[in-house]
């Protein structure tokens, strides 16, 4: 059985050759990190921020600096150092984007 090794964001996943994904890692990580990996942004293999990317298509460069304003905005009044936290994952995924252009 041949195995290609890919990376998804932060995450490593697994293809088979009959082309079925899976994450080797996933069961092993057992802390919920709210900045980077939140488990509610997940479900059945596929994160929230990818689906967004392919649904806003160019709309997801607008998408990154709405996220990064809005965690500014709050920071002071919600999450503190955490909406700080999120806003520079936002900033850097969108530098990422711009990257890739």
């Amino acid at each position: 059985m041949m195995l290609i090794k890919e990376h998804l964001n932060h995450r490593e996943r697994m293809r088979d050759e009959d082309g079925d994904v899976y994450f080797p890692f996933e069961n092993s990580i057992e802390e919920d990190d709210a900045v980077n990996n939140p488990k509610h942004y997940n479900q059945s293999g596929v994160e929230c921020i990818d689906a967004i990317e392919a649904c806003t298509d160019e709309g997801f460069e607008y998408y990154l600096q709405g996220n990064i304003l809005k965690y500014i905005w709050r920071y002071r009044y919600k999450n503190g150092v955490e909406d700080l936290k999120k806003a520079r994952w936002y900033l850097d995924k969108l530098i990422e984007v711009q990257g890739e252009s």
